[in-house]
């Protein structure tokens, strides 16, 4: 039975990727088929519930149409934390490798490392770093990225402390290829299934943190918005009764991290059955 095979019988793992699909072409189409102002604002349209003036989701605070503002800002949620997970997973990858390999003493050293910045709850970093720095896009990206990198490391560690003994790195090395040569050809690629089924919850990860964080409203400033942000904006009115300003980005937050984790169930699933028969 084949990989995609495989990956298909898992239901949930399916329906997560269409998901997945959707919000992408929601997001990245949606804004062509349905343009809408979102940098002029129209406070006498502001706060109009759904299906008035032709605003499907209403309107926010500042007159945005919300349905246009869910997908300008489901760009930067998405945007952020799939870069944000990448490059997490690059660091962690290349970390956890070069550890697990060498061994020793310099795998003591730099898994104390991880095990401190663990120790650290990465929603207190990335405030104290909010304050430090201008949270642009690309500052959200290099910041989550550089503080979620520490758990894929750990499970880098420990697939390469098993690889490392294998047959056909041993043979490399007595071959004379270097440590270099050996972690880049034959450690990381042997890895790369926990990579990937990782490289999934990482990106779920960044999402959340970056909603975290902008409804708290240290994340990306006006007129970039994210779905936390339009969160952080729209809970001063919830109270009036405007529950269209919560309920499109917080649902959006849900399904997206809902989906990702399904689809990461159904890749481990995948790998899971590829290491039992190998």
């Amino acid at each position: 039975m084949t990989a995609l095979r495989r990956f298909a019988r898992n239901r949930l793992a399916v329906v997560g990727a269409v998901a997945l699909a959707v919000l992408v072409l929601f997001v990245l189409v949606g804004p062509l088929v349905y343009p809408t102002e979102q940098v002029a604002t129209d406070l006498g349209a502001a706060n109009l519930p759904p299906g008035t003036d032709g605003h499907p989701l209403g309107t926010d605070a500042l007159g945005y149409d919300n349905l246009g503002r869910l997908m300008i800002a489901g760009r930067v949620s998405l945007l952020v934390g799939v870069l944000a997970g990448a490059l997490a997973t690059v660091v962690g990858t290349l970390w956890g490798a070069v550890a697990g390999y060498v061994g020793g003493v310099v795998d003591a050293v730099m898994m104390r490392v991880v095990d401190a910045g663990i120790a650290i709850p990465a929603i207190f970093l990335l405030l104290v770093l909010s304050t430090i720095v201008r949270p642009t896009v690309g500052m959200m990206i290099v910041v989550l990225g550089l503080v979620s990198w520490l758990v894929p490391a750990r499970l880098i560690r420990a697939e390469a402390l098993s690889v490392r003994t294998r047959d056909y790195v041993v043979a490399a090395r007595a071959m004379g290829a270097t440590h270099r040569r050996t972690v880049l050809t034959h450690v990381i690629p042997n890895t790369v299934g926990t990579v990937v089924v990782n490289a999934t919850f990482q990106v779920a990860d960044a999402i959340l943190l970056v909603a975290y964080i902008s409804f708290l409203g240290m994340g990306v400033q006006p007129p970039t918005t994210d779905w936390g942000a339009m969160l952080n904006d729209g809970i001063n009115y919830i109270y009036q009764g405007a529950w269209w300003l919560i309920l499109p980005p917080g649902l959006a937050i849900v399904i997206v991290v809902c989906a990702l984790n399904f689809v990461g169930d159904g890749l481990r699933d995948v790998v899971d059955v590829k290491g039992r028969t190998a």
